[in-house]
């Protein structure tokens, strides 16, 4: 049985429609009711809700408390796939570089351009892909987007086209 953690932290993957306010926003997590509709055979997947954030409301503590929540999974030896808001992603998974992990297994960072349950969503191919993606991956730092994956320090994302691109080692273009 494969074990994989799930931490998630809100973004645009998580947003709902709010009769209440007639807006999108982040309500409660969605993840666990997805990954019901998923074949996952020889799969445990544990859901870890950390934040439910606002794309607009993710800070530097904010990123440190996803830094420490993985750092303490480490040790169970399992892949971890963190959703997340597609702004910063590479934000927070460029954290590794200030402090140093001794990272042993596939650590994929993955969220949406629109919410799960809208048309034309992407939320559930990114989810699903991130899932095959455990299997495939050596230890490191990745971004799953759009059935691609990028290392953390060649990615970026790009507005214009509504994904994210490739870049050099240091990020740029």
């Amino acid at each position: 049985m494969t074990v994989i953690y799930v931490i998630t932290t809100g973004g645009t993957i998580e947003k709902a429609y709010s009769e209440q306010t007639g807006s999108i926003a982040n309500l409660n997590s969605k993840i666990e009711r997805y990954l019901q509709l998923l074949r996952l055979p020889d799969s445990e997947v544990n859901v870890l809700p950390l934040l439910n954030k606002d794309s607009l409301e993710m800070a530097d503590a904010d990123r440190e408390l996803i830094l420490a929540t993985v750092t303490g999974l480490l040790n169970e030896n399992a892949p971890i796939i963190i959703t997340h808001r597609t702004d910063t992603m590479v934000q927070t998974g460029l954290l590794r570089k200030r402090k140093p992990l001794d990272i042993k297994v596939p650590i994929v960072l993955t969220g949406a351009m629109a919410p799960l349950g809208c048309d034309a969503n992407d939320g559930l191919q990114n989810l699903t892909e991130s899932l095959f993606a455990m299997s495939l991956l050596s230890p490191g730092i990745y971004v799953v987007m759009h059935n691609q994956v990028f290392p953390i320090d060649r990615v970026r994302k790009d507005k214009e086209l509504g994904t994210f691109v490739t870049t050099s080692q240091n990020g740029m273009k």
